[in-house]
């Protein structure tokens, strides 16, 4: 059973991010409060979950969090100031939109810039450890999954509906094929040393 989060009497925000090891589209962060009484059986880290079972978190989390806030950080920032820090930024932009300043931050990971002064705690494997870091986690990983499936209309031929963007063997066919679109990372090796861009 998760732990709800580290300090028992303080407002606390969990955070964590989907989509850095992907090829194109942003990485998304995403910061939950949730309330004192909250428990959920499925509640997870979002990677043990199928994507139904993620979509029926979703809304749980939205309606019953004190406060959530979400994030995409596009291609274009991540290929200015590099992943980590583009994630560390969507992180630092989705508790700019809680409602409430938290007392206390915990994030998902091993790296983290300080947030307004306001104490954090960096938890390896955090979000199968608190339910809040575990509730950012799949906020993160729905809101991304949904915007890479939009994108997949505007792009069908890199299947990025079933792969959302990561680096897939079908992912990399099709960039070998066709060429990088506008939302894939351009400072991420799109393709192994043995393919050529054209």
């Amino acid at each position: 059973m998760l732990s709800l989060k580290i300090h028992k009497n303080l407002l606390e925000c969990g955070t964590d991010e989907a989509g850095r090891g992907c090829l194109a589209g942003p990485v998304t962060a995403a910061a939950v409060i949730l309330p004192e009484n909250f428990e959920h059986p499925w509640l997870t880290d979002s990677k043990q979950l199928t994507e139904k079972k993620r979509m029926e978190l979703k809304p749980i989390i939205e309606a019953e969090a004190l406060s959530y806030g979400v994030s995409h950080v596009m291609m274009e920032e991540i290929d200015q100031i590099n992943i980590l820090n583009a994630s560390i930024m969507g992180m630092h932009r989705s508790i700019d939109q809680l409602k409430s300043v938290p007392e206390f931050i915990a994030i998902d990971g091993n790296r983290f810039k300080p947030y307004q002064k306001i104490p954090y705690e960096c938890v390896i494997k955090g979000d199968a450890k608190y339910l809040h870091i575990a509730a950012a986690s799949i906020l993160a990983k729905t809101y991304r999954d949904l915007y890479m499936e939009q994108l997949h209309q505007e792009y069908p031929m890199y299947n990025w509906k079933k792969n959302k963007g990561y680096p897939t063997k079908e992912h990399r066919e099709a960039i070998k094929k066709h060429g990088p679109s506008l939302y894939h990372r351009k400072s991420f090796r799109l393709l192994p040393e043995q393919y050529k861009l054209f």
